[in-house]
């Protein structure tokens, strides 16, 4: 949801949602499970022929729409189908990880759905929004697979704030989403105006009824609306019509591994991540990936409402190590109190200053890892690219993994 966007001069809604879906499929692609298959770049079998799309009839789009089973009406006019080309095009070569985070994330967003009495098509509405992707931050602040804003976030009990983003915390955030939407319904007993107030919120429809002369079907306020509202159902709809009939554009894809097997645990006592990356053996890009609404490595568990997933295989070794875990970071904490550095810019973490990580003084350091890039410790560490190559010295951008980098005078 991003209440208030105003597009770009000159710019149409399927270029607004162009934008938004790649720039959130390109941070997606980045995250360490998706880079560790960078194999699959070229992931479908083949590159979608438009020109055979173009000229299949209306009436075959149409039909297959009507034959699915969904509650929300699966609209077919020519606004649909532009979208329908826009998906499989931009998809065609993304539809593996679209498919594979759908087999790890739907079972979850069916059960927080139903739960809500919320159609279970809505499960879709996630490529919309975030292209499924947890740490996905709009221009306008939106976070989380179900870009949740700020106040929104608040009102269905996400907190936010320096230490923890639960807008990025993908079972609190789906249950929000399943909630609000619900809340929505309820509002204009319909459910394609509460999809589009999900958008451009409840005041915008309202309006936009007003204004159409009392009329309460999205297709007769189409033109009231935001322009990316006008947008954002006839995605919806392409994107349901693109999951269920990707086979019959001869779209094969490869299926791209995700992690499946995990397991969360609420915390007792404050955690600071990188004593859990000691004990457990979890990489620090594994862990961050994994708990993404911790947005400075921080876990404030003393107050009894958080946890930690990790991967199945090493939850044994958290448990038996937890004492410890607990220990050391309240020793840590207790001679350096903790103070969090701001979060420096979109989809940018903040980090913990408790325990120093070496050098003297003031000086801070970071030793390279595998994968890691000039980039993406810039990013860690709330730094441009350019201030971290003068504070080492450094003529180009590459990085050598054990190289220690100053990352703080």
């Amino acid at each position: 949801m991003a209440f208030g966007v105003v597009p770009a001069e000159g710019q149409t809604e399927a270029e607004m949602m162009t934008r938004r879906y790649t720039e959130a499929y390109d941070s997606l692609i980045n995250s360490f499970y998706l880079r560790q298959f960078s194999h699959n770049r070229l992931l479908s079998s083949r590159e979608l022929d438009m020109e055979e799309f173009d000229a299949l009839p209306d009436s075959v789009i149409a039909r297959r729409l009507g034959a699915l089973h969904t509650v929300i009406p699966m609209t077919f006019n020519s606004e649909v189908r532009s979208y329908i080309r826009f998906y499989l095009k931009y998809m065609s070569r993304r539809l593996d990880v679209m498919l594979s985070l759908g087999q790890y994330y739907h079972p979850m967003f069916e059960d927080a759905l139903s739960r809500y009495g919320v159609p279970e098509e809505l499960k879709y509405l996630t490529i919309v929004e975030s292209a499924m992707n947890p740490m996905a931050t709009s221009r306008v602040g939106a976070a989380g697979l179900w870009q949740f804003m700020y106040s929104t976030g608040k009102i269905y009990d996400l907190e936010v704030n320096s230490v923890v983003d639960e807008r990025r915390d993908v079972y609190k955030s789906t249950y929000a989403a399943a909630h609000f939407l619900s809340d929505l319904h309820r509002v204009f007993d319909d459910w394609t105006l509460a999809i589009a107030a999900y958008n451009c919120g409840p005041g915008n429809i309202n309006k936009a009824i007003a204004r159409s002369g009392g009329k309460r079907d999205f297709w007769e306020i189409y033109y009231f609306l935001p322009r990316e509202t006008r947008g954002y159902i006839p995605a919806f709809i392409a994107v349901t019509y693109v999951m269920n009939y990707y086979r019959e554009h001869g779209l094969r894809p490869v299926e791209v591994k995700v992690p499946v097997r995990t397991d969360t645990v609420m915390v007792a006592s404050d955690v600071l991540l990188n004593y859990v990356e000691e004990y457990t053996g979890i990489g620090e890009e594994e862990l961050r990936t994994l708990n993404p609404q911790y947005r400075a490595d921080y876990i404030p568990g003393s107050t009894g409402r958080y946890s930690i997933c990790l991967p199945t295989t090493r939850m044994e070794l958290f448990i038996a190590h937890q004492d410890s875990i607990y220990a050391r970071t309240q020793d840590s904490l207790s001679r350096r109190p903790m103070t969090v550095e701001p979060v420096k810019g979109k989809g940018e973490r903040g980090s913990v200053k408790g325990e120093k990580k070496g050098g003297s003084g003031n000086a801070r350091y970071h030793t390279v890892r595998k994968g890691e890039t000039l980039s993406s410790v810039a990013r860690k560490y709330g730094l441009t690219v350019q201030r971290l190559k003068k504070l080492n010295g450094l003529k180009r951008d590459q990085i050598n993994v054990g190289q220690r980098l100053r990352i703080k005078n």
